[in-house]
């Protein structure tokens, strides 16, 4: 492409500018080849003529496109220049508020001089496991970065992280070590991350200081290695410190501050504890107050003095050390405030005597004031010969002085790091390291001295260091690809840094000179004159000879070389340290001690082996004395060796403007520091060969409007790629296929975006015009429809009136036709009327004799009628006579031979084989019978006569008495008698005259208080209308506030209980983590012994004191007596005194039941009264004998038939089992499928006898319906209505017609009637039986009535109850009324109103248990009905296979079946040796899939029946092993199987189950109100289990976490991908170019994407399985309402932290994915269990990025619909938000500070993201089941055989 084209009209391109370094202009028309100048219009629509260079041809930088800006990377622009990056950095920083960016393998950092809300725990857990380019940058994808790179390569790590002074540098890495800390953990108890992070403060304390760019200024360097073990988890850390800038200790510029901890030592002066160091404010003291303003704004010395005691003490400082620390500190203020008083000679000086500060100096120091006092004045010259004593000047000893407090400082300085290194390190192996080095930018002031010096030579070092990496970067990504690999030139600044470091370089003179005697700066100054002159590096400059130039790789850097000597040899006389050396404390001596001499910053950890990646700088050969210079030389060789032995990752700290201004972005400053700090290095680097590179797939989705349509038949995207770039870009050189991408040169990706916007332009411009023409046409069809429709009017208005004209004529002429006919027409009626009058009179004659003369003849004709019938009816009745008579005779003709015929036949022996088929057996039952009514007799007899004569006996005891109480009485009794009987009849009157007056007063009374009631309740009428009224006036003013405060307590009861579940369940959570560390930890310990002689601790241990919460020593199971003794010290006398508060629970246990029983009793003894009081009223004593009769026959009746056909039962059985046994013995190979056969065969007897039973009760019931209905039938012919009477039949579900019955008994009642022959009739009993079952079911019927009778009155006392219950509430109500009717009215209104909400919630409380229940009753039938279905078929095919089988075996003999008994109590035994088998085979080695077709939750069941039994026989220890064991077992399970979400789901199910049996058979009737009789049999009759449902509820709390855990685990990788990423819908979304951070060594290999389809597969799986398990619905619901919350979570917080795919194409996606989510729910019966709640921020996050951004009523509309999102979010999401493609408009900063405003009334968490590892309270609800135990079959698959059913 040719410049022509590039620099076309209306390309916009950059410019220098003085005050914005780069300017954005637009050409006006186009360039061509030859020009002078361009004419540009500028922003301010300014017109200016831009010169050009026509020799080099130096033409402006081309500006990208904006959808290139505000990308992530700055490798992703098209045109890559400084002022590109400069104006991608401005947009990001100032529209965007982002504060990092990428440049390729850099993060630039950019101080927002604010605090953002982007570095809690939330953003961390978020960039934690993500890739580098998958989210928006920030100093935590760096850290993860690292950290991922350090686990996969197993290679140490390193992040630098440099910048100038006020750039961000410290704050940058200590949110780095924030985030290794947090992700990684602790390999230890120590708390390392924690002393790391305490580290900071100490070290800001004492190493930062304010200056004038920076109020927190680190004013030194640092390297903190952090140590991971093989698990990569913290175990240690190891800091190195360079270059301390000591001379901050004895002066500060102006506006700046000595180290913070002078200044919060001084705030903290007036603490008792400090008293002894005598300080007092800063302003005080020389050394703390050259700066000016010793107080920085916002900060709290105090505060931070209090946080810096606590990092001291948390490293391990003692509190005795941190004194002298103080101490020393302290002294140093005192020592700069001594005053030198100089002699008048000059020459010498001295310290005043009464100087306090020295005193106080030496005092806190230990040391003799006079000695100090000395030689703070003189200095000791030791020459060969003779040793001197010599005085100073006053400048000398100022210097000394200050020479001194530097070095204390710095001693200081160096035992702290020391101490703070002994504090972080482990004694544990370290397998790798990540180092973080904040270290110092490049600097250069005004005045550079030798401390900038040293910095920028670091400086080189580490740029030196960066340039290779990235070169290297470079290299391998080409290789990677298979790209021709060309030589890149770039900047090596190796000449710089032999100019300083190499042999007779700068600080190798810099050392010779200050080994020379009188050497001086201006000497040294004058080497490096002559040394280096030549050198390209260096320069001299013009107008001074005491500074020298070094041209550095960022700018050129002039340095002032006085003090360089002094700094260099950091001189300190020794008289004074040896003083400082005989302290009198400890530590000040130490500091001192010869072998502290060394530097400290050269100290590295012995565990690193770290080789240099090149050789290092050869030193001069003499020997060196340790000074400054060689010392940091040293110290920065071993960090360059460091860092070159690991992997670098960057961080570019830039400062935005020099006034600390929040948002503020000053481009000639930025500018400066991106030159200094390599970044425009890279871009140069980038730009230089292909630096925009994008994959094949990516490429075509983004350019595939480009491809012709004949090319997108071809399938290979890599060919039809291939293609479409040759036929755009000509020139070959300018893109290159890779392997997996397509390369492209600087500016290509432009000009393919120009073609695409051309080419969208293009389709627009043919949409808008066949849109506009369209337009048109509707237009024009329009006005041509409204011409024609004026002319159909006009026309028709015309016709209208013609016609009107016409209709007026025809009018006229038809009034003149009606008007004459009329007249006519009355003459012609007049006429008529006449005749008419005439002819009626003379008809009205005729017709009336007529009418006479046909009555006659009627009456003529009735007569003979009646006369006539009466003889036919004669005549008809005399010939039926006749006709009867003769038949009568032939039937009985016929009768008579057919009996004859009955009667040879009947004694024919055929005729009786037939009638004695069965009649053995009914003869002995009769015998039977016989024999047992006499045997009842018999027992009868002698109890009557037992009876008679112990009433004889009481009789004649009687008669003995009376008449010894006659004797007694004798003749005087009679009087007395009969005055007691008169005076009981004077009370009796005398009563029954007041019982008259009482009731008299009662009437009396009665009638006024009804009455007074109605008046009251007409006054109560009143009363409620005005109360009314009054409700209504104060409900309008009240009604929103009294609701909004009902809701908010309502919502804050809620959030109270879902706070208090939430922490029981985080307590519970929390344990578990716990007891998961215990175990791992008693893991390792046994690993790391391994000792033969080892103990394991006792498996039998109570679970009460690992599990419950109520730990008890007396309950544990103990294997012997030295586990006893053990257990007992290891659990302390506190967990052993626990026992007491069991056993005073246990009390109140027991006086709970106590009340229950003696509650129970009472209920008894009132029952026995009523049915006491109820016997006297009932019927006669032969009513109730007639019942027991009717009983008594029909149990006897069915008691015969079952014992006959019980005793054939066996007899076949016990053949079956012969014939199988035969069988068996016969095919001995095949003797393996004998047992399944010979069950098989059981199963099917025990149907069909079950089916035979069944039939034989409908049989029963069949003969008394035949009998009852007889009777009805004939008894019913006088009552024809009592027919059609309701007939309660027995058995309804079989349908038996009446008719049909009643016809058969008929037909045996005329046989018997017929015939006299009882003996006949009674050949084969069926008569008999017939007879006796009419009479038991007369019985029956009596004895049913009478039932019916008693439900009656049940029903009529339940009435009276409830009207009891009726009047105590009318009662109540009154009383309520007559107080209110004395309170005020407003306290009526909120009386009422109270009564009233009272009332309603206990209605809404009462509907709410009634839809419970019938709910609950719902479930419980579908399932019995399933149940029942699956028996039913069981059955049927079980009875059609039996029958089979009998046919084929025995088909000639006829086979009688009883019902097998059921006498299997639902309890299974084991012995207490077996338990172990018991667990392991139920519990331990139990997998889901051998129970795919046995009931839901077994394994529950069956340990309910093995509780069950050992509840039975009253054994606790069994029931506290088996629960302990079962529990043990089940976490033992979980914990092998702890990714396993089958497993997990299995016994989440099952523990659920056991904790429902639990609860259903604990005989609590709360919990027993759905079960059925039989299962109430079921109920443990002997323990209490409630703690064990406790235990067993926090276990099914801590299954049901790790369920999630699982759960969440296996769908968090999918979710990004499928719910951002994947094309959900095929074109939609469009790709936008992306830089470096794409392609980092972080991307995994291999394609990871999942699509939306995956997780509903994924879900499916998870409701399958859980359903499949019987988990109850309602906790698989709350499983997926916590999925969708993570689910939610995570996708937005993606979202949030993404610039990539916040677009209007990615919510249409997630709007599509999340009804598609919704419809699986639907699908699933699950829209109800608040998913879909859960997902409203994330719906409300799609829908934001679709509206309309421009507006204020787009804004009223976003904060009207986003409810659920935070104004962080909001503002958020507005500021990520990136058009895809031109046609799109960007938010403008005037719209979101739009939204801001009216959401900033909003009370919203300050947290940006959610959190995605919340956790909602799980319910377990109380789920019967349906089931009994006795129905319970247990497969043979579980190996329980061992097992005894009771």
């Amino acid at each position: 492409m040719s410049v022509s084209e590039l620099y076309s009209q209306y390309t916009r391109v950059w410019i220098p500018d003085p005050d914005d370094v780069w300017r954005s202009a637009e050409l006006t028309k186009d360039y061509k080849e030859g020009d002078k100048s361009l004419q540009l219009r500028l922003e301010d629509e300014t017109i200016q003529e831009y010169p050009i260079d026509v020799q080099n041809n130096q033409l402006p930088f081309l500006r990208n496109p904006d959808i290139l800006v505000g990308e992530n990377d700055l490798t992703a622009l098209s045109y890559l220049h400084e002022p590109a990056v400069l104006h991608n950095l401005k947009v990001r920083f100032l529209e965007s508020n982002h504060i990092y960016t990428y440049c390729g393998i850099v993060l630039v950092a950019i101080n927002p001089y604010d605090q953002l809300p982007i570095y809690g725990q939330d953003v961390i857990y978020a960039y934690s496991g993500q890739n580098m380019g998958d989210m928006d940058p920030h100093i935590f994808a760096v850290a993860e970065e690292a950290y991922k790179q350090m686990a996969r390569d197993e290679k140490n790590q390193s992040i630098i992280v440099s910048g100038e002074s006020g750039a961000g540098k410290t704050v940058s890495a200590k949110y780095a070590m924030r985030y290794f800390t947090t992700v990684s953990g602790s390999a230890s108890d120590a708390n390392i991350e924690e002393k790391v992070l305490a580290s900071s403060p100490i070290m800001e304390a004492i190493g930062n200081a304010k200056t004038t760019r920076n109020d927190n200024s680190s004013r030194f360097g640092k390297y903190i290695q952090i140590g991971f073990d093989k698990r990569y988890r913290i175990i240690g850390a190891n800091m190195r410190t360079y270059l301390l800038e000591k001379s901050r200790v004895v002066f500060q510029a102006d506006d700046e501050r000595n180290y913070h901890i002078f200044y919060q030592l001084c705030a903290a002066a007036s603490l008792p504890e400090f008293k002894e160091l005598a300080l007092t404010c800063a302003e005080d003291f020389f050394y703390t107050s050259q700066g000016g303003n010793t107080v920085i704004e916002g900060v709290d010395d105090a505060e931070d003095f209090e946080k810096t005691r606590q990092a001291f003490t948390l490293v391990g400082v003692r509190e005795s050390h941190q004194i002298s620390i103080f101490k020393i500190i302290a002294s140093i203020l005192h020592l700069g405030n001594v005053e030198i008083q100089a002699e008048r000679d000059g020459e010498s000086c001295r310290v005043s005597p009464e100087d306090e500060h020295l005193s106080d100096f030496c005092r806190l120091l230990g040391v003799e004031r006079s000695q100090m006092e000395h030689w703070l004045c003189h200095r000791k010259l030791v020459t060969t010969s003779e040793t001197y004593v010599k005085t100073m000047s006053l400048q000398q000893v100022v210097n000394a002085r200050d020479a001194l407090a530097k070095h204390i400082y710095a001693q200081l300085f160096h035992w702290i790091v020391e101490h703070v290194n002994k504090a972080l390190h482990t004694s544990l192996k370290q397998h790798s390291f990540i180092g973080v080095l904040d270290i110092y930018g490049f600097e250069t002031f005004e005045v550079n001295s030798f401390e900038q010096f040293c910095i920028n030579y670091a400086n080189e070092k580490l740029q030196q260091q960066f340039n290779s990496h990235v070169f290297k970067l470079e290299q391998e990504e080409y290789m990677k690809e298979q790209i021709p690999w060309t030589l890149i030139d770039f900047y090596d600044n190796q000449p710089c840094i032999d100019l300083i470091e190499a042999k007779l370089g700068i600080l190798d003179l810099l050392d010779e000179e200050c080994k020379v005697p009188k050497g001086t700066d201006q000497n040294w100054t004058q080497k490096l004159y002559d040394r280096h002159s030549g050198s390209q590096h260096f320069q001299k400059p013009r107008m001074s000879n005491k500074a020298f130039i070094v041209i550095h790789f960022a700018d050129k850097v002039e340095y002032l070389s006085d003090g360089f000597l002094e700094k260099n040899r950091d001189t300190v006389y020794e008289e004074q340290i040896n003083i400082l050396k005989a302290s009198k404390f400890p530590l000040v001596a130490d500091l001192f001690h010869d072998g502290k001499d060394s530097a400290p910053a050269t100290t590295t950890s012995s565990r690193i082996s770290i080789r240099s990646s090149r050789p290092a700088v050869k030193a001069s050969n003499k020997e060196h004395k340790k000074t400054v210079g060689y010392q940091f030389r040293s110290s920065l060789h071993l960090l360059m060796e460091t860092l070159n032995a690991t992997t670098p990752h960057y961080v570019r700290c830039i400062k935005p403007n020099d006034e600390k201004l929040p948002f503020h972005f000053n481009p000639k400053r930025a500018v400066q520091q991106l030159r200094a700090c390599g970044v425009l290095e890279t871009i140069r680097i980038s730009a230089a060969g292909y630096p925009s590179r994008w994959s094949y797939h990516d490429f075509f989705n983004r350019y595939r409007v480009l491809v012709k349509k004949r090319d997108l038949a071809n399938t290979d995207k890599k060919a039809m790629c291939r293609s479409v770039l040759e036929s755009l870009i000509k020139d070959p050189d300018k893109f290159q296929f890779g392997r997996t991408k397509i390369f492209f040169r600087a500016g290509q990706v432009a000009y393919l975006e120009k073609l695409r916007a051309d080419k969208f332009r293009a389709a627009t411009i043919m949409i808008q015009k066949t849109v506009r023409g369209w337009l048109q046409k509707v237009k024009y069809r329009r006005l041509k429809g409204a011409s024609l429709t004026l002319q159909r009017y006009c026309r028709g208005y015309l016709a209208r009136r013609l016609a009107e004209r016409l209709r007026r004529s025809r009018a006229a002429v038809v009034l003149q036709k009606q008007y004459r006919m009329r007249r006519a027409r009355r003459a012609y009626q007049r006429v008529r009327r006449a005749a008419g009058i005439i002819q009626a009179f003379a008809r009205g004659m005729f017709v009336r004799r007529i009418y006479h003369q046909v009555l006659r003849e009627h009456k003529a004709t009735v007569i003979q009628k009646h006369v006539r019938g009466w003889m036919a009816r004669r005549r008809f009745q005399r010939l039926r006579g006749a006709a009867i008579v003769i038949q009568c005779g032939f039937r009985r003709l016929k009768a008579k031979q057919e009996l004859k015929a009955l009667k040879i036949e009947a004694r024919s022996a055929e005729h009786l084989k037939r009638l004695n088929v069965g009649m053995e057996n009914k003869i002995v039952q009769l015998q039977r019978k016989i024999d047992d009514q006499n045997k009842e007799l018999k027992t009868l007899s002698e109890q009557l006569s037992a009876i008679t004569s112990t009433h004889d006996m009481e009789v004649e005891k009687l008669k003995k008495e009376l008449a010894c109480y006659q004797q007694n009485q004798g003749e005087d009794s009679g009087p007395q008698l009969q005055e007691e009987v008169e005076s009981l009849r004077t009370e009796l009157q005398r009563a029954h005259s007041e019982r008259k007056v009482l009731e008299d007063t009662h009437t009396r009374e009665k009638d006024e208080l009804r009455k007074r009631v109605a008046d009251l309740e007409q006054e109560n009428a009143l009363l409620k209308d005005e109360k009314e009224q009054l409700n209504n006036q104060i409900l309008c003013q009240s009604k929103d506030e009294f609701a909004q405060k009902s809701v908010k307590e309502n919502l804050m009861m809620k959030k109270e209980l879902e706070e208090e579940r939430s922490r029981h369940q985080n307590l519970v959570k929390e344990y578990s983590r716990l007891e998961q560390r215990y175990d791992n930890l008693r893991d390792e310990m046994t690993i790391l012994k391994q000792t033969p002689g080892h103990r394991r601790n006792p498996s039998n241990q109570s679970s009460l004191e690992s599990d419950s919460n109520y730990p008890s020593i007396s309950t544990s199971e103990v294997g012997d007596t030295e586990d006893t003794l053990q257990q007992v010290e290891e659990i302390g006398l506190e967990k052993a005194a626990m026992d007491m508060t069991v056993f005073l629970k246990l009390q109140k246990r027991v006086r709970e039941l106590e009340q229950e029983r003696k509650k129970l009793q009472v209920q008894l003894e009132k029952k026995e009264q009523q049915d006491g009081k109820r016997v006297p009223a009932e019927q006669p004593s032969n009513d109730s004998d007639l019942d027991q009769d009717a009983d008594l026959a029909y149990n006897s009746l069915k008691r015969q038939e079952l014992e006959s056909e019980n005793k054939k039962l066996k007899n076949e059985l016990n053949e079956l089992r012969k014939a199988v046994a035969d069988q068996a013995s016969e095919h001995s190979p095949a003797a393996a499928g004998t047992p399944d056969s010979y069950s098989l065969l059981l199963n099917q007897l025990r149907l069909a006898n079950e089916e035979l039973e069944v039939r034989k009760e409908e049989v029963l019931i069949l003969r008394t319906q035949i009998v009852s209905a007889d009777q009805r039938r004939l008894a019913g012919k006088g009552s024809e209505p009592n027919i059609n009477a309701r007939t309660s039949w027995p058995n309804s579900e079989k349908h038996v017609d009446q008719e049909d019955a009643i016809e058969a008994y008929h037909g045996v009642c005329q046989t018997n009637s017929k015939t006299e022959d009882w003996g006949y009739l009674n050949e084969d009993g069926e008569l008999g039986l017939a007879y006796q079952g009419l009479k038991q079911v007369a019985r029956l019927l009596e004895a049913q009535l009478q039932t019916q009778s008693r439900e009656h009155e049940e029903e009529v006392d339940n009435l009276k109850t409830q009207l009891e219950a009726l009047k105590e509430e009318m009662d109540r109500q009154q009383q309520t009324f007559c107080q209110t009717l004395l309170l005020s009215p407003e306290a009526q209104v909120e009386f009422g109103v109270q009564q009233e909400m009272s009332r309603l919630t206990n209605e809404n409380l009462d509907l709410k248990e009634l839809v419970e229940k019938l709910e609950k009753n719902e479930r419980k039938l579908k399932k019995q009905l399933k149940i029942c279905m699956k028996k039913v078929q069981d059955l049927e095919a079980a009875q059609a296979l039996a029958q089979s089988e009998r046919k084929r075996h025995e088909l000639n003999r006829q086979v009688t079946v009883q019902r097998k008994e059921k006498d299997f109590q639902g309890m299974l035994e084991y012995h207490k040796e077996d338990e172990a088998l018991l667990i392991r085979n139920l519990v331990t080695e139990l997998k889901p899939q051998a129970l795919a077709g046995a009931v839901p939750c077994l394994p529950a069941y069956i340990l309910y029946m093995c509780i069950r039994h050992a509840d039975y026989v009253n054994d606790d220890l069994k029931v506290h092993s088996l629960l302990t064991s079962t529990i043990n077992g089940i976490k033992k399970v979980l914990k092998k199987h702890n990714e396993d979400f089958e497993m997990t789901s299995f016994w989440l199910s099952n523990t659920c189950r056991l904790l429902h049996c639990l609860k259903q058979y604990s005989g609590d009737e709360g919990f027993m109100t759905q079960n059925s009789a039989k299962q109430n049999e079921h109920c443990l009759k002997n323990f209490d289990l409630t703690e064990y449902r406790q235990v067993l509820s926090d276990l099914s709390i801590q299954i049901y976490q790790q369920l999630i855990k699982i759960a969440e685990g296996l769908l968090q990788p999918m979710i990004v991908s499928a719910m951002l990423e994947n094309e959900s819908i095929q074109g939609l979304s469009g790709v936008k170019p992306t830089g470096y951070r794409k392609r980092t060594s972080s991307m995994p290999e291999g394609d990871n994407s999942y699509c939306l389809e995956a997780i509903i597969r994924q879900m499916n799986s998870f409701h399958v399985v859980m359903c499949d398990q019987g988990l109850d619905p309602e906790i698989i619901q709350q499983v997926f309402r916590q999925l969708f919350y993570m689910i939610n979570a995570v996708t937005l917080n993606n979202l949030l932290l993404r610039k990539d795919v916040c677009s209007w194409s990615t919510g249409m996606q997630l709007r599509y994915n999340i009804s598609q989510l919704e419809e699986w729910l639907r699908g699933r019966n699950l829209h109800q269990s608040g998913a879909v709640e859960t997902m409203e921020p994330l719906i409300q996050a799609a829908q934001l990025l679709q509206l309309k951004k421009k507006s204020p009523e787009d804004a009223e509309a976003i904060c009207s619909l986003c409810t659920a999102l935070s104004t962080q979010q909001i503002v958020k999401i507005l500021n990520l938000y990136t058009p895809l493609n031109e046609f799109e408009e960007r938010v403008t900063v005037a719209f979101i500070r739009t939204i801001q405003a009216q959401l900033q009334d909003r009370n919203d968490p300050q947290q940006l993201l959610l959190d995605f590892k919340h956790m909602f309270p799980v319910l377990f609800p109380f789920n019967p089941s349906s089931l009994t135990m006795d129905s319970i079959h247990i497969p043979a698959c579980l190996n329980l055989e061992f097992l005894n059913e009771v």
